[in-house]
């Protein structure tokens, strides 16, 4: 909804190196809509202007996913893991604002800057983790979708995977018909069950020190933590959120003066961080209720028997002092749109992967069917196997992943963005940079030493044959070596590209002087102009 603080206009088209014409259909078609940030704007006028790539970031940490690895932690550790809520939140505002002051800076998304400085040997291998962060996004939003038309409908769990390969195709074609009525309609959705939650949160009366003991006092107690902590980072930090936020940013129309960079820097902060805290919010909350009801010595024994097994197709109970009957029917209308929402941003996001990487572009339709091609067959085979409770735990898995592929995107873009040559004045400063590095080293060495101690102790107390055992440690082990000499080569090498242009840069072909970025696929507003005031 466009108001009086943010005016569309249409941007000219000088495409950068590394970009490709994204009108497939007609040449001669008007150019995409963009929105212009003018130095006329102040205050509150110009903050709204920005508004937008920060919610949209937003969604993706209150997805299926999260809410999963929410319920699990709160029923098993009742509220021992919210510190790693808290971490990861901080974590998520600082490495998004690096994130988006990488397009803002240089007018360059970060899978274009890996393009370009890194070998093609390592662009595929970037290229393909990329991918495969999506994917392992993607199938907690099939899941997802998968419970919630079971909530709904009750058609069994691997019939509606099957029916997520064309939910979201029909949600992207509606767009056409106004994509801010349909977002204002998936925001209202996912805001109902939030209220709830809330309410719910009331309701339960969690104990106020044993909250702030949670917060406030990490533990982690056995391997079973430390998974579904490593689950809960790699929800909340997911890689193709970087991609994706880097991005967007570039749909904005800024002034290149060193008083508009400045600017457009710091309202990315400003709105990447008021998104995240509302995110922070929805998450403590859910992991506090579950905490809460699972823990109370008055639940009933069916109630008990279901915090056991806890998963998003048995959640619904959590909101029965609230919503009562209708609890299970608004769960399964608000997960349905969690899930719906957060695939939208996916397959933009996987959209500027393989347009970076690979000056390939596809219809959203088209990318849309490629990801979720490839995340229905897990999702069906667990499905079909292990039911509910399998599903619910390749939720937790693909969390894991997202975690364990982190590294991937977090070092190239902490290199660029502490760089100089591709930031300028703009580089991150060195309480940043020893800030964010910490991050990216705790991640890594939590995923090395979980994975090895895991292994380990599962190939010493296995039953497999020996001559298997070995075979098996041989490849795993390898895998680990190789994980780690990725990360090492990522974080030695020294870059070469150098994309910061300042003021007196007039060279006319260069990033910098053709924002907004018209090849950028933005959120397409609709044509007819009475639906877009």
């Amino acid at each position: 909804m466009q108001g009086p603080t943010s005016r569309v206009v249409s941007a000219p088209s000088p495409q950068p190196d590394g970009a490709i014409n994204s009108r497939d259909k007609n040449l001669d078609e008007p150019t995409k809509y963009q929105i212009e940030v003018g130095e006329q704007k102040k205050g509150w006028r110009k903050a709204l202007a920005f508004l937008g790539p920060g919610f949209l970031v937003c969604i993706a940490y209150i997805d299926p996913g999260n809410c999963e690895s929410d319920l699990q932690s709160g029923a098993e550790y009742k509220y021992e893991l919210l510190w790693i809520i808290l971490v990861a939140s901080v974590s998520a505002l600082i490495i998004q604002s690096l994130a988006a002051n990488l397009g803002v800076v240089t007018g360059k998304h970060l899978a274009e800057h890996c393009r370009t400085e890194y070998p093609k040997a390592v662009n595929y291998v970037l290229w393909l983790l990329a991918e495969v962060s999506v994917i392992a996004a993607d199938i907690p939003e099939v899941i997802g979708t998968a419970f919630a038309l079971n909530i709904l409908v009750k058609i069994p769990i691997w019939i509606g995977v099957i029916l997520t390969g064309f939910s979201t195709l029909m949600l992207l074609a509606l767009q056409t018909y106004g994509v801010r009525k349909l977002e204002f309609v998936i925001t209202g959705l996912v805001m109902t069950m939030t209220v709830c939650f809330f309410a719910e949160l009331g309701y339960a009366k969690p104990d106020s020190k044993e909250l702030l003991k949670g917060m406030f006092v990490p533990q982690l107690r056995g391997n079973g933590a430390t998974a579904l902590a490593i689950s809960l980072l790699g929800a909340m930090i997911m890689p193709h959120n970087l991609y994706l936020h880097s991005a967007i940013v570039l749909t904005r129309k800024i002034s290149r003066t060193p008083r508009g960079l400045k600017e457009a820097c710091r309202f990315c902060l400003f709105e990447s961080g008021f998104a995240l805290f509302f995110a922070f919010l929805i998450n403590v909350c859910v992991i506090s209720v579950s905490g809460a009801i699972c823990s109370n010595p008055g639940i009933s024994q069916e109630n008990k028997d279901k915090c056991d097994n806890l998963d998003l197709n048995e959640a619904s109970f959590l909101l029965q002092n609230v919503l009562g009957r209708f609890s299970k029917i608004l769960f399964g209308i608000a997960l349905l749109a969690s899930g719906q929402s957060s695939t939208i941003t996916g397959t933009y996001a996987g959209q500027y992967v393989m347009q970076g990487f690979l000056h390939l572009r596809f219809k959203p339709w088209i990318r849309n069917l490629m990801t979720r091609a490839v995340a229905i067959v897990p999702s069906l085979i667990v499905a079909l196997i292990g039911g509910s409770r399998a599903a619910g735990n390749l939720i937790i898995v693909c969390s894991m992943i997202l975690s364990f592929v982190l590294p991937f995107v977090l070092i190239p873009m902490l290199k660029f963005t502490g760089s100089k040559v591709k930031m300028g004045p703009y580089a991150n400063s060195w309480i940043i940079t020893v800030i964010t590095w910490g991050i990216g080293g705790g991640v890594m060495a939590i995923n090395v030493w979980y994975l090895s101690s895991s292994f380990t102790k599962w190939l010493i107390h296995g039953s497999m044959v020996m001559g298997g055992k070995v075979v098996l440690g041989i490849c795993v082990y390898a895998t680990i070596v190789l994980y780690m000499a990725l990360v090492a080569y990522l974080t030695l090498r020294i870059d070469r590209e150098n994309t910061y242009c300042g003021e007196d840069d007039k060279e006319p072909n260069h990033t910098c002087h053709a924002l907004p970025r018209d090849d950028i696929m933005e959120l397409q507003l609709p044509r007819n102009s009475a639906s877009s005031r």
